[in-house]
């Protein structure tokens, strides 16, 4: 038979009504209590009745996560399935479900926009590459609650977003590579018009320009993102700039081409040429040498998008403002000048 809120709470001694607030966050529980409970939530394996929470609370107990179900990329995007299990964490933790939402149009409607009008889910997480002008207008005409995953570009007004700040991170990659005794990096990225790249620009140009360094118009590198085009801009580089010493790379698959092509041209690693990448994982460490990373932790990505999201389906009349995660440095030997 399947454990109740009344053997929860004779586990714990409580009243059943203290394991309820706990279950439906309506009153404030002490800590203590508050994890006696979860716990024997665990133990009992106890499973709230979402269909009866959501006729007394009149809550769906569920939230959306909007995604283009034609876009196979972003289903085997490491960076976004890490986000994914945070979102996924946190919304399990507080008692809700997750619906992964398609914003795909189709002949009987979008389904993310009956979602919302039926009522079916309480608030929606919005990657930023799934914001459309009619889903965002649909969201704040009905004072719905959503957040955006990624910071938007300068086409949306809103301030409900949360992303790493990758401005900040172009800048300590820069500072790190400057101090120890490198001279002159190029910033190497994908796709200047990419928010999160643009971003990176600014940031990179801001740390030379406060360490009195002039950028040359050769220092930021777009390449496309495949090995032989990768290791076509760091021939060029090394041919037309030959007082370059590091390499910013946008993500580890552009920095191990990078890595690649010095090892072939037998440039050595750190000795002669520094390398940092964005984001550590999955393939940083690994590396001969291991990377020195600036670390976009898109599992706290995730946390943090959910946890707004939280507050602000509590906090209805709250408005949350922009959310910057901080990025940080990982050195390793890739960056190891001998001076």
């Amino acid at each position: 038979m399947a454990a109740t809120i009344k053997d929860i709470a004779k586990r714990v001694g409580v009243n059943p009504s203290t394991v309820s607030r706990v279950i439906n966050g309506t009153a404030a529980i002490s800590e203590e209590t508050k994890k006696k409970i979860m716990t024997a939530m665990k133990e009992l394996d106890y499973h709230p009745n979402i269909q009866a929470r959501s006729l007394v609370n009149g809550s769906a107990f569920t939230i959306g996560l909007v995604m283009d179900a034609g876009n196979s990329d972003a289903y085997a995007n490491t960076f976004f399935i890490n986000s994914v299990s945070a979102i996924e964490k946190v919304t399990q933790r507080l008692g809700y479900n997750l619906l992964i939402a398609n914003n795909t149009e189709r002949e009987e409607g979008n389904a993310v926009k009956n979602l919302v009008l039926e009522h079916k889910i309480d608030g929606v997480i919005l990657p930023v590459s799934g914001i459309t002008e009619d889903l965002v207008t649909l969201l704040q005409e009905n004072n719905f609650p959503f957040v955006v995953m990624g910071e938007p570009d300068e086409t949306y007004f809103g301030q409900n977003w949360v992303d790493m700040d990758n401005e900040e991170g172009a800048r300590l990659a820069v500072g790190h590579l400057l101090q120890r005794g490198y001279r002159h990096p190029v910033l190497l990225i994908e796709n200047k018009g990419n928010i999160f790249e643009k971003k990176r620009i600014q940031g990179f140009i801001a740390e030379l320009e406060h360490n009195g360094l002039s950028p040359a118009p050769g220092d930021i590198i777009e390449s496309r993102a495949n090995g032989e085009d990768i290791a076509d801009k760091v021939k060029l580089v090394l041919e037309n700039q030959s007082e370059v010493d590091s390499v910013i790379c946008t993500n580890n698959i552009v920095a191990y081409h990078v890595l690649r092509e010095l090892k072939k041209r037998g440039i050595s690693v750190p000795e002669q040429m520094g390398i940092i990448t964005f984001n550590n994982y999955p393939l940083a460490e690994y590396l001969d040498p291991p990377l020195t990373a600036v670390d976009i932790d898109t599992y706290l990505l995730g946390e943090w998008a959910a946890s707004t999201l939280f507050d602000m389906i509590k906090h209805r009349d709250r408005k949350e403002g922009a959310i910057l995660i901080e990025t940080k440095m990982i050195a390793r030997k890739s960056t190891e000048k001998r001076w």
